[in-house]
């Protein structure tokens, strides 16, 4: 993880040193280390943001315990996520659809995180806790590798067949063609203040 002026955030693959954020924030300081084990002294922050990091860590409550520790009373902490089984795309065959979400979510170590942020949070002590969900709705035909990558995962893990997963991708091709493609993610959201 990269932890940007108090903010962890994970790194982005296609910049895994952190060149991007650093000339996006010339100012801030860029650090790499554990969400779970930070390189901070216990109530050394004001401010803590995780975006789209719970998920993939395998305890999101031991790290809402470490966010906990290094923020001082007053710290704000924000957390944004994915579900990763609650993404919508529409489809000549919800049930198939819904087997090859389900086995991306399955792939995540922690695909629910996000669902759970409001009471990571509160069970972690924090006050004043809110929660709101934004959906990102994408009917571009960029997002078609996206859909397709679902395909694939799922018949890789053996949950659908070849056929399957080529009649899926093709039925997504023409609705991304005909400028009928509708992908809905949620974005969770929660922020918090330590006591």
């Amino acid at each position: 993880m990269e932890e940007v002026a108090g903010a962890v955030t994970a790194p982005v693959a296609r910049d895994p040193g952190g060149r991007q954020q650093r000339s996006r924030h010339p100012g801030l300081e860029f650090r790499r280390a554990d969400a779970c084990d930070l390189p901070f002294g216990g109530g050394e922050l004001t401010g803590y943001r995780a975006d789209k990091v719970y998920h993939a860590l395998a305890d999101p409550a031991r790290a809402a315990a470490e966010a906990w520790r290094v923020l001082a009373p007053g710290g704000r902490i924000v957390l944004v996520g994915q579900d990763w089984d609650t993404f919508v795309i529409d489809s000549d065959d919800p049930a198939l659809t819904r087997v090859m979400v389900h086995v991306r979510a399955k792939a995540v170590p922690s695909p629910h995180a996000a669902r759970r942020h409001r009471n990571l949070l509160l069970d972690a002590g924090f006050a004043d806790v809110t929660a709101e969900v934004r959906t990102g709705v994408f009917t571009d035909e960029s997002f078609l590798p996206m859909a397709t990558g679902l395909a694939e995962g799922a018949y890789a893990a053996g949950a659908v067949t070849r056929r399957q997963a080529d009649d899926w991708i093709a039925e997504q091709t023409g609705r991304a063609r005909r400028g009928r493609l509708f992908l809905a993610v949620p974005m969770f959201l929660a922020a918090a203040r330590r006591p």
